[in-house]
C-alpha cells in the first residue's frame, strides 16, 4: 500500500496573492480572469501560468478552482505560483477536501491570508500516486461535464423543435387551419403552490420547488408529474419542467389544468412569455396568475401540440437520464474524494464501476 506522509501545505505549494484588474480595464482576449468564485471575464494578458489553481481570498474564501491554461489571477484570489513535488490537479482536489472557512482573517469582509494557511498539515503520497488519484477523480469530473454539455445540446434541440412547430412563419394573420388566436387561459391554468415550511418536511425523494427552483425534498407529493412551475413571489421569470411527482411551494405557481396544451408545450409558452415584465410587486417581485392568464396567445391545433409533445418528450427523457447519471457520478466522486485524499482508499485498488460505464449518447 502506498505510504502517505504528513506535510505543511506551504511545503507543497507557494501561494501568491492575485493582481488587481478592474472590470473597466478588461481588454478583449482569451485569458480567463479568475475571481474568488470562478471566471469573472476575459482579458488579453495573464498573470499565472497553467496548469494552476486559485482559492478565494476576499469576499468568498476557499473554494478551489482549477485552470489548465494560463489565466489572470484576480486580487480577490490566492493562486499557486509554484508546485513543490506536487501534482496541480491533485492539489486542486486536496484543497477541495479542506474547509478553509475557519481560517478567515477578515472582520467585515471575509479574507484568507496565505500565511495563515501555509502551516496547515495535510497528507500526500509520492508524485506518481498523486497523479493516479487526480486521474481517478478527473475521469469522474470529465464524465459529469460531458453529460452536462450533452444536456445543453439536447435543451437547444428541444427549443429549436418548439420554434419549428409554433413560431416559424406563424402569426395571427397567418394561422394554419385549426389554429386560433386566444389567451393563455385557453391553453392552461395556473394555481398558487402549497405551504410547506422546512421544519414540517419529512425525509423523502419528492422534489419541493420554490420560486427559485429546487428547494429540497419531502415524502409526499401534491402534484402529479410531469408538471410546470414558475416563480410567484421573490423570484419571477424562471420556468421549471418537472418530470416526476412534486410539491410546489406557495412562492410558486404551477399548472393545475391543461385546457388546450401539454406539459412541454406549456413549458415553452411560459419560457417565451415576459413574466418579469408582469411584476406587480414593489419591494418583493410578485407575479399574478390572472395577469398571465389574460395574455394573448396562439392556440395551435390539438394535432400539432400532440406531435410536438411526443417528439420533445423523447429529448427530455434523454435529459433526465443524463441528470440521473450526473447525480450518480457526483455522489460517487464526493464519496471517493475524502477517502482518496486521506489515503483511506488505496488508489491502486480503486476501480469504481462508473469509470467503466459508457457515457450516454
Amino acid at each position: 500500500m502506498t505510504t502517505w506522509k504528513k506535510y505543511k501545505l506551504g511545503d507543497l505549494v507557494t501561494f501568491q496573492r492575485g493582481h488587481d484588474l478592474p472590470v473597466s480595464k478588461f481588454e478583449n482576449g482569451n485569458y480567463p480572469v479568475a475571481g474568488s468564485n470562478g471566471i469573472i471575464g476575459y482579458h488579453n494578458s495573464y498573470t499565472a501560468k497553467g496548469p494552476s489553481l486559485t482559492l478565494g481570498r476576499s469576499g468568498k474564501i476557499g473554494g478551489a478552482h482549477y485552470y489548465e491554461s494560463d489565466f489572470w489571477a484576480h486580487n480577490t484570489t490566492l493562486y499557486v505560483k509554484a508546485f513543490h513535488n506536487s501534482d496541480p490537479k491533485f492539489m486542486y482536489y486536496l484543497l477541495k477536501s479542506i474547509d478553509l472557512t475557519g481560517h478567515n482573517s477578515g472582520s467585515a469582509v471575509p479574507s484568507l491570508n496565505r500565511n495563515f494557511i501555509n502551516p496547515i498539515e495535510v497528507l500526500a503520497p509520492d508524485l506518481p500516486t498523486q497523479r493516479l488519484v487526480s486521474e481517478t477523480l478527473s475521469s469522474l469530473d470529465d464524465k459529469i461535464e460531458l453529460n452536462r454539455r450533452m444536456n445543453q445540446t439536447l435543451e437547444q434541440m428541444a427549443l429549436t423543435l418548439f420554434r419549428h412547430y409554433f413560431m416559424v412563419n406563424i402569426n395571427e394573420e397567418n394561422l394554419p387551419e385549426g389554429w386560433k388566436l386566444g389567451k393563455i387561459i385557453d391553453l392552461f391554468e395556473l394555481q398558487r403552490g402549497y405551504d410547506l415550511p422546512a421544519p414540517k418536511r419529512t425525509a423523502g425523494s419528492v422534489p419541493v420547488f420554490a420560486a427559485g427552483g429546487l428547494n429540497g425534498f419531502h415524502n409526499e407529493a401534491m402534484v402529479k408529474g410531469p408538471g410546470i412551475t414558475t416563480g410567484r413571489s421573490g423570484v419571477i421569470g424562471n420556468v421549471y419542467y418537472i418530470s416526476e411527482d412534486f410539491w410546489p411551494l406557495n412562492t410558486s405557481l404551477f399548472i393545475k389544468r391543461y385546457n388546450a396544451s401539454t406539459p412541454l408545450h406549456a413549458f415553452y409558452v411560459l419560457k417565451f412569455t415576459d413574466l418579469k415584465g408582469l411584476n406587480t410587486g414593489s419591494a418583493v417581485p410578485t407575479l399574478n396568475r390572472n395577469e398571465v392568464h389574460s395574455l394573448e396567445a396562439i392556440v395551435p391545433s390539438k394535432e400539432a401540440i400532440i406531435k410536438f409533445e411526443e417528439e420533445a418528450k423523447l429529448v427530455f427523457q434523454k435529459i433526465r437520464h443524463n441528470e440521473k447519471e450526473i447525480d450518480k457520478l457526483t455522489q460517487l466522486r464526493d464519496t471517493l474524494l475524502p477517502k482518496l485524499m486521506s489515503g483511506e482508499i488505496d488508489v491502486m485498488r480503486t476501480q469504481p464501476e462508473a469509470l467503466h460505464e459508457p457515457v450516454l449518447s
